[in-house]
C-alpha cells in the first residue's frame, strides 16, 4: 500500500479540526503534517477573557508539539514561504514538503501598520500581547475614554468587539471608575453581526446602549495620533481617547495573496460546499477565504466556519484517499456566543446558507449562555489539544 500524505497549512481552529480528524480517518500508514509558524495554538475565543484578567496566558495558549506527537500528526514549525497549488506543494523554512492533499488553513493576518499611528498606540486585542497590555491599561484608568475601535473590515469574530466593549465597560464598574469613563464603539461597519439579518444586528446594539455604550458605526479610521491620543476618521471626525482597544485591520497572509490560489484582495475562493479551490485535492477552510453569500456578502470570518468546514473537508480527503467512505459538504450552519459581562451573554444559531437570506436567531441573554461558553471552552482543549 502507498502511503499517502496530507499537508495542513496553518495550526488555529480548523487547521487542527481538520489534522485530528484526518489522522483518525486515514490510515496508520498514511501522514498529516500540520504547519505552524510558532509551533502554539492560542484559543481566539479566550482573548477577550484574557483582556479582562479572567484567563492567564498560560491558559489561553499552548504548544502543539506533545499533543500532536501523542496523536500521530507530524509538526513542522515554521514559516510558509511558498505554495504551488498545482503540485500541491509547499516550502517551509526551507524544506520542501509535498502531498496527495492540502488544506490551507493560514487564516487571515493583522496587518496594524496600514494605519499610520496604530502600532505605536497598541491595544491590539486579538493578539495575547495586545489583549494584556488592554488589560494593564484599563486597570490603570481612573477616568477619561475609552475607546473600543473596529478599523477596517473584513475582520474575524464579529461580535467580538461589542463583546469587549462590554466586558470592558462592566470591568470599569467592578473597578467602580465607570461613573467617570466614557466607553465608546467606533465601528468601520455599517451595523455590527449585519449578515446575521436585522434583528441580531438590533439586539447587539440594544445591548451596548443599555450600558452606556456610546456606538457610533460606518467610521473608518484612517490614522491614529499615538502622542496626541487622537483617532483620525475617514470623512474628517477626530476622536479622542485615553485607552485604546482596537481591532487592526487585516489582509490573505503574504504567501496567499502571492500565490496562484489569490482571488480578489488575495483571499481564496473556494466552493461554498465544498472548500475546494480551484486546484484538485486543494482545499481552503476558514478566515483565509472569501465565501460569497446569495445577499451579497461575504461569509463571515470566525471560528464556528472554520470548524464545520474542517470537518466536511478531513472527511472528504480521507474518502478521497481511500476510495471508500463519504464526502461531506459544509452547510453554512454557525453559532456564537455574546459575552456581555458579569457572567451574562447572548448566543446565535443559524444557517447563513439559507436562501434568500441567512436564518439566524438570536437567543435571551443569561448566565446559562456564559456557562455553555466556559464549558466550550473546556471541551476544546480537551477534544483537540
Amino acid at each position: 500500500m502507498d502511503r499517502r500524505t496530507v499537508l495542513v497549512l496553518g495550526g488555529g481552529v480548523g487547521g487542527l479540526v481538520a489534522a485530528g480528524i484526518l489522522r483518525r480517518e486515514l490510515d496508520p500508514e498514511d501522514r498529516v503534517i500540520l504547519v505552524e509558524r510558532s509551533g502554539l495554538h492560542t484559543f481566539s475565543p479566550s482573548l477577550l477573557w484574557l483582556m479582562i484578567g479572567s484567563r492567564t496566558k498560560a491558559q489561553v495558549t499552548r504548544d502543539l508539539g506533545p499533543s500532536l506527537a501523542r496523536r500521530g500528526i507530524e509538526l513542522r514549525r515554521g514559516e510558509v514561504t511558498e505554495i504551488d497549488p498545482q503540485r500541491r506543494r509547499v516550502v517551509v523554512a526551507g524544506e520542501e514538503l509535498a502531498g496527495e492533499a492540502m488544506v490551507v488553513a493560514l487564516g487571515a493576518a493583522l496587518v496594524p501598520e496600514r494605519i499610520p499611528g496604530l502600532p505605536e498606540a497598541g491595544g491590539n486585542f486579538y493578539t495575547v500581547e495586545g489583549a494584556l497590555q488592554v488589560h494593564g491599561e484599563v486597570s490603570r484608568l481612573q477616568a477619561g475614554h475609552l475607546a473600543v475601535v473596529v478599523s477596517d473590515v473584513p475582520f474575524k469574530c464579529p461580535a467580538a468587539p461589542y463583546e469587549a466593549a462590554m466586558l470592558l465597560e462592566h470591568m470599569l464598574r467592578r473597578r467602580r471608575v465607570r461613573d467617570r469613563v466614557a466607553v465608546t464603539v467606533y465601528a468601520a461597519e455599517p451595523a455590527p453581526m449585519a449578515v446575521a439579518g436585522p434583528a441580531v444586528s438590533h439586539g447587539v446594539v440594544e445591548a451596548v446602549r443599555q450600558r452606556g455604550i456610546d456606538y457610533r458605526p460606518g467610521l473608518k479610521l484612517s490614522r491614529v495620533d499615538a502622542s496626541a491620543r487622537r483617532l483620525h476618521f475617514e470623512g474628517g471626525e477626530v476622536a479622542e481617547f485615553d485607552v485604546l482597544a482596537a481591532i487592526p485591520p487585516h489582509a490573505a497572509p503574504e504567501v496567499v495573496a502571492a500565490s496562484r490560489l489569490a482571488g480578489p484582495g488575495g483571499w481564496i475562493p473556494a466552493d461554498p460546499a465544498t472548500c475546494e479551490t480551484r486546484f484538485e485535492n486543494v482545499f481552503a477552510i476558514g478566515d483565509v477565504t472569501t465565501v460569497p453569500l446569495k445577499l451579497g456578502k461575504p461569509l463571515p470570518k470566525a471560528g464556528v466556519f472554520a470548524h464545520g468546514q474542517a470537518e466536511a473537508v478531513a472527511h472528504t480527503v480521507a474518502a478521497r484517499l481511500r476510495g471508500r467512505g463519504r464526502e461531506q459538504r459544509f452547510e453554512g450552519r454557525g453559532e456564537c456566543f455574546v459575552e456581555m459581562g458579569g457572567g451574562v451573554a447572548g448566543f446565535a444559531r443559524g444557517n447563513f446558507y439559507a436562501e434568500p437570506l441567512p436564518q439566524v436567531q438570536m437567543f435571551r441573554a443569561g448566565r446559562h449562555w456564559h456557562a455553555a461558553k466556559v464549558a466550550f471552552e473546556r471541551n476544546w482543549w480537551h477534544t483537540w489539544l
